[in-house]
């Protein structure tokens, strides 16, 4: 079992426009929410759809493909590592986020759009 890995595929529509942020170092990180969406039926027999959000975070080249073309509502294939980290807000409040940090995005839905990966 020791060839397991931290990996997580994900296909889904983007919630919000991407943030983009420059930082101090020249790095450029993008930030966005994408939805999955899980169809069934339930016990009455209807058919049923739960949403799920997610939190995605891409670095370096892959932001960069991030910017250039999408954008909310395209759909998108992700795969990368879950993480962890906590925060404090302004108020002294601890924070908690789990996120997906993209080390690849397949751009979905109309042929011949970019995939990229680091």
């Amino acid at each position: 079992m020791s060839t397991l890995k931290n990996k997580v595929q994900l296909i889904g529509n983007v919630g919000n426009t991407p943030e983009i942020k420059i930082l101090e170092n020249g790095k450029k990180v993008a930030n966005f929410s994408m939805a999955t969406n899980e169809f069934y039926k339930n016990s009455d027999g209807e058919k049923t759809q739960n949403t799920q959000w997610h939190n995605i975070v891409a670095w370096g080249k892959i932001a960069e493909i991030v910017e250039k073309y999408v954008d909310k509502g395209k759909e998108v294939a992700i795969e990368g590592k879950l993480t962890s980290r906590s925060y404090e807000t302004e108020a002294g409040e601890k924070r908690y986020v789990t996120e997906v940090v993209a080390n690849e995005i397949l751009l979905l839905g109309i042929k011949g759009e970019e995939h990229a990966s680091e």
